[in-house]
């Protein structure tokens, strides 16, 4: 049995993150195949779902990170082979179909009412005969998506301006009763019943208690995350801390997890037993802001001294980097963010600005910069990288970028 650790210096719990996030070694070197992709959604337990398309569809992006060039329908793929599914894990999330089980205890909570998710459950009983006719309507009609069940009569509004029939959809999807079986091409959920989406033996896999499968959620988080507070193991499966608190010291009692301190934390860490602490990590990524790693602000903070807050929703004059912004981790820091955008007309990346963080070597983190942003546009079909003027580091990395085309 490994020796037990009570403490850990920041840089040791930084490259433990890195390596149970999947970031231990350099991607693959030939190519990245179907299994790659299903074994890194085991590994992370959840890939977050994103829509907005500026640059690419956010669930993409930490396969790139991990993997590099991969085939873009590989997450469609799995979901056609029943290997993953959709709910809300992380938020909307991708998750391996072994989890299901998992995650019945949120779906009873929402048939019997116990949990108010955006008031569904609310709008399922002032509307019941409503809902039993949509799950009347896909039982006998097949899959479908929300449009072709659409009660509205007027355009539509903003992104949560739903209509009955999305929120009788939304209900089922809660409660479990309809899973997504992919996504349509304007990327709306294709529902079907969940009967005819699972493959038998999760069907028929045993229902864990409420206890059981929190316990279960609690441990696959800490092993996604190597190191952790107790507020980083509640929100990966967005469980809060008072329900999962007895669990993270029945985890310690039981051997699975060691508590550390580590230097700088205010708040006590708990260390998966046997987590493997690599000396050095080599690699480099452009991180989604929705990727498992920096999902949780407070813990990127704490790890990495890094703030990041997205701005999309900030309108545009008060914006401090961009509207989709990117961190760039090299050899196992962040030292950088870029403001991307895919402009498919010209058949560019456009990097609107590139940013350093202080104290930084701005020459070696352009070139390594350009050689991701590089990658980045040959996976996106896009022909070259364009960098723009806004930023302290957009000189050098329009400079590296040109460079590489010498």
């Amino acid at each position: 049995m490994p020796p037990r650790r009570d403490a850990l210096s920041i840089d040791e719990a930084r490259h433990i993150a890195l390596a149970a996030q999947g970031f231990a070694a350099s991607r693959p070197t030939g190519k990245v195949t179907q299994r790659h992709v299903e074994a890194l959604v085991n590994r992370l337990g959840a890939i977050q779902i994103d829509s907005v398309t500026v640059l690419v569809r956010s669930q993409e992006l930490p396969l790139f990170a991990r993997l590099g060039t991969h085939n873009r329908l590989a997450i469609p793929q799995a979901t056609a082979r029943r290997n993953i599914f959709e709910y809300w894990g992380h938020a909307a999330a991708h998750l391996p179909i072994d989890m299901h089980s998992l995650f019945r205890w949120k779906m009873r909570d929402a048939q019997t009412g116990k949990s108010k998710h955006w008031g569904l459950s609310d709008f399922a009983v002032a509307n019941r005969r409503f809902v039993s006719t949509v799950r009347r309507r896909i039982r006998d009609s097949g899959p479908m998506t929300a449009s072709q069940l659409s009660t509205r009569s007027g355009p539509k509004g903003s992104w949560w301006d739903w209509d009955d029939a999305k929120l009788a959809l939304e209900y089922l999807f809660l409660t479990g009763e309809v899973m997504a079986t992919g996504r349509g091409k304007d990327f709306s959920r294709i529902y079907d019943l969940a009967e005819r989406v699972l493959p038998v033996h999760v069907r028929e896999a045993p229902t864990p208690g409420e206890r059981e499968a929190r316990r279960e959620l609690v441990l696959r988080a800490a092993k996604a995350q190597g190191v952790a507070t107790l507020a980083d193991l509640a929100d990966y499966f967005r469980q809060r801390p008072t329900d999962v608190r007895g669990i993270v010291a029945e985890l310690v009692a039981d051997g699975e997890l060691d508590i550390v301190q580590v230097a700088g934390w205010n708040e006590q860490a708990f260390l998966v037993r046997g987590a493997k602490t690599p000396a050095h990590n080599p690699t480099q990524a452009l991180l989604s802001p929705f990727d498992s790693l920096i999902w949780f602000r407070p813990r990127t903070e704490r790890l990495f001294n890094f703030h990041y807050r997205i701005e999309i929703y900030t309108p545009e004059a008060r914006r401090q980097y961009g509207y989709y912004v990117l961190p760039f981790m090299m050899d196992g820091n962040i030292v950088a963010r870029v403001d991307l955008k895919s402009d498919r007309v010209s058949g560019r990346l456009r990097v609107q600005g590139a940013f350093g963080e202080r104290g930084v070597d701005a020459h070696v983190v352009a070139d390594r910069l350009a050689g991701e942003l590089s990658e980045m546009a040959l996976w996106l079909g896009l022909d070259e990288v364009h960098v723009g003027r806004r930023g302290n580091f957009a000189a050098a990395v329009s400079g590296a970028v040109a460079a590489m085309r010498r």
